[in-house]
Parts: structure tokens; C-alpha cells; sequence
């Protein structure tokens, strides 16, 4: 640990999960902004937070902030992160980086240019088994990968004031549940060189169902389902020419994992064992890369952050679906 000091930037149920877990890590959590006070000064008591402050404004300028956690709705992100960096505080921001890529790559430039990190916080692919998975793969273990398949799908809500299905906040079952298995089978194959997407369009214009197939490098093939109206399995699978790996429900968390060799003989078998709901590692990692003066995650960069932006814009372009301000 560098002993980097965390503002955290704004107080709803992720902000909760990500500083709980930054409790269980013992990492210095010194600041929380939110646009109420009220709400700041009751975040900051439940974790022990020595700053609440009634503005985001407040929060970056806070001379004892080394990094901040951008924690507000997705068409924010970009306006928090920049507001950040330009007060020279380095950046993890909630996933999805931003609703596009033009946000993103905005983002990049002005880490660039203030030489701060820019992370985005896909805390699944910082999880133990998701770095086991990368090891056997890099192994060979697998042979040759032909195919990934995942999915995300919950019985959310129907209600089209929720923030899932309000367009004006980014909803729809893309940005936050499909972000998972894509950015899963960009991690396994690398980026798409073909996408294709279906969805169905809910009542409130929003994507509810949204299933893509791409096809990477060497012709590899990764299949994605998300739905924010239906709760599936929740597994995912790598299948390679000598063996596959199959993780077990819910696959984007801590979870289980086994490596079948293609006689169906268990060659390996991982179960996560942690403490908290494992948004920790993502965290250690980006003090990691700070104490190394790094301004790009070595497991996430930034400009693959910035490409997948660029799929998920794709995605949207063949289901029809645009957000307000995009025009």
C-alpha cells in the first residue's frame, strides 16, 4: 500500500460497497462529497470518515485527497473525472467509464496531460480468480480459445423511472450489466474485429435485453446476454481446442472455477476465499500503479477502456438506442 488518501464522490449503494470494502483492506478513506451535506456527514459517520463536504467541488480541492472514487450515475462520470484530474487528484471511476467513447477518450487526454491515473473501476477483472483465469490462459492450458460465452441478467425493474430504464441516466441493460461479459471477452480475446447486436427495446426506450456476438482475432468467437428484466445462470465459460474453464454463478464476482480437459478429465479447480465483496483489489491495485507512477492500469489500461467504450457505442448504433445529448 502507498497510503494514498480516498475522497470518495458521491453516497449512494455503490459508494457504500466500494468503501466497505476499502474498510476491510484498511485503506485510508479521508474524504466523502455529496451535493447534501447531510447526506456527506452520514456517509462519513457510518465509515469513520474524518471530511464530509456538501459539494463535489469541496471534495477534490480537499488539500488531504490523493485519489477519488467517481460514484455518481454514468452521464457524470465525465464531468466528476475531469473535475477531479484538474485538481489534480487521480481517478478510479465507476464502471461504465463513461456513456461513449468521446467521454472516455476526453478523460484519457486529461490524465495525459496531468500525468495522474485514470482507472476504470472493473473491479471483476482485479478478483483472484479472474487472475488465475489469465494465468492458465496465458499458459496454453486451454490450447487454442475458440470461444467465450457470459452473461449478466437480473430481474431489476420494470418501472421506467428507474435509473435502469431512464435513458437520461444511461439506462438500459448495456452499460450496466452488458459491460461485464463484453469487457470479459475483450480480456480473454482481445478487441472485436466484427460486432453484432440484438435487443429488445423496453417501453421506456431503454435496452431490457441486449445479446451481441463478436469475433475477435484468428476468428474467435465471444457471445454475450444481458437483461435487467430476467435473472439467468449468471456463468461464463472459455473453451479452448484442449480444455475449457467453466465459472460458476456469479461468475463476475468471487466465486469458482474448474479447468476440463477435453476428455472431461478436472485438471484444476479454484474457489475465491476472501473477506468483503472483493471491490478491495481494484483499489490496492490503483495504489500499486500510483506508487509506481503509472498513469494507465497494467490490467485495465485506459486505452483499452477507451476501445471497449467504442464496442458498447457500436452495440448501441445496431440496437438503435441513444442517449439524450448525443445528437
Amino acid at each position: 500500500m502507498t497510503g494514498l488518501h480516498w475522497g470518495i464522490l458521491a453516497t449512494g449503494g455503490i459508494a457504500h460497497a466500494f468503501t466497505s470494502d476499502l474498510r476491510t483492506a484498511g485503506l485510508d478513506v479521508t474524504a466523502v462529497g455529496s451535493r447534501r451535506i447531510d447526506s456527506a456527514r452520514e456517509f462519513a459517520a457510518r465509515y469513520d470518515i474524518p471530511h464530509a463536504h456538501g459539494s463535489y467541488e469541496e471534495l477534490v480541492a480537499d488539500p488531504d485527497v490523493d485519489i477519488v472514487y467517481i460514484a455518481t450515475p454514468h452521464p457524470s462520470h465525465v464531468e466528476n473525472a475531469l473535475l477531479a484530474l484538474d485538481h489534480g487528484k487521480h481517478v478510479l471511476v465507476e464502471k461504465p467509464f463513461t456513456l461513449n467513447e468521446a467521454e472516455a477518450a476526453a478523460i484519457r487526454e486529461k490524465a495525459a496531460e496531468k500525468g495522474l491515473l485514470a482507472m476504470e473501476a472493473m473491479w471483476t477483472r482485479y478478483l483472484p480468480h479472474m487472475v488465475r483465469i489469465r494465468e492458465i490462459v496465458a499458459a496454453g492450458t486451454l490450447g487454442e480459445i475458440r470461444v467465450v460465452a457470459a452473461d449478466h441478467t437480473q430481474r431489476i425493474s420494470t418501472d421506467p423511472a428507474h435509473r435502469l430504464n431512464d435513458l437520461a441516466l444511461g439506462g438500459g441493460a448495456l452499460l450496466d450489466l452488458g459491460i461485464y461479459p463484453i469487457s470479459f471477452a475483450v480480456d480473454v480475446l482481445g478487441l472485436p474485429e466484427r460486432v453484432s447486436a440484438l435487443a429488445r427495446i423496453s417501453d421506456a426506450g431503454s435496452d431490457a435485453e441486449v445479446a451481441t456476438m463478436f469475433v475477435h482475432e484468428g476468428g474467435a468467437i465471444s457471445t454475450t446476454v444481458s437483461s435487467s428484466r430476467a435473472a439467468g445462470a449468471d456463468t461464463a465459460q472459455v473453451v479452448g481446442t484442449e480444455a475449457r474453464i467453466e465459472i460458476d454463478r456469479v461468475w463476475y464476482t468471487p466465486t469458482s472455477f474448474r479447468v476440463i480437459a477435453s476428455d472431461g478429465t478436472v485438471v484444476e479447480e479454484f474457489a475465491s476465499e476472501i473477506e468483503g465483496r472483493g471491490m478491495q483489489f481494484q483499489a490496492l491495485a490503483a495504489e500499486r500503479l500510483v506508487a509506481d507512477g503509472a498513469i494507465s492500469s497494467d490490467v485495465l489500461g485506459i486505452d483499452e477502456t477507451v476501445a471497449i467504450m467504442g464496442v458498447l457505442d457500436e452495440v448501441r448504433r445496431q440496437i438503435g438506442v441513444v442517449y439524450p445529448g448525443e445528437r
